[in-house]
């Protein structure tokens, strides 16, 4: 058994399993809403089975050299300012999130976290940062009836 845990790959795989199965156990215990075309649980059971499967292939990837798995993953000074600056912009995505709404907060968020990581095409950046969240905001609200919060916008 502890040769078959060598791998950190496997070590994540068997947590990530675990997370999965106490996060469906939860997402089978949310209420069914009658008079909805598409029920809450719907997308957390569908992610629960999705994790389980990814962390299944995990698993049994192959990334067995010992000696990859002795060395020290260095990373640069540039890759952890990125790595905390998206981190500090999804804490912030998600304060803001009710309180200015989905669509506005959605926008700046991918917006400013494309710039962050280096994406340079100002055009298609200001494109996608913005017909994004209103083709989803739209499905989400009109067609799934299901309730994104629109914030300040008189929606």
């Amino acid at each position: 058994m502890k040769s078959m845990l060598r791998s950190s790959n496997r070590k994540i795989s068997l947590i990530l399993i675990a997370l999965a199965i106490g996060y469906l156990i939860l997402s089978y215990q949310l209420p069914p809403y009658p008079f909805v075309p598409v029920d809450s649980d719907l997308m957390p059971k569908a992610l629960g089975y999705l994790l389980i499967i990814l962390s299944i292939v995990l698993f049994f990837s192959g990334n067995n050299d010992a000696e990859k798995e002795t060395k020290v993953d260095s990373r640069s000074a540039s890759e952890m300012f990125l790595l905390l600056m998206v981190t500090a912009l999804v804490i912030l995505y998600i304060s803001l999130l009710e309180i200015i709404g989905f669509v506005i907060t959605t926008v700046f968020f991918i917006f400013i976290c494309s710039l962050v990581l280096g994406y340079k095409n100002y055009k298609v950046n200001i494109t996608v940062s913005i017909l994004f969240p209103v083709v989803l905001f739209y499905i989400f609200n009109y067609l799934l009836q299901i309730r994104l919060p629109s914030g300040i916008l008189p929606i």
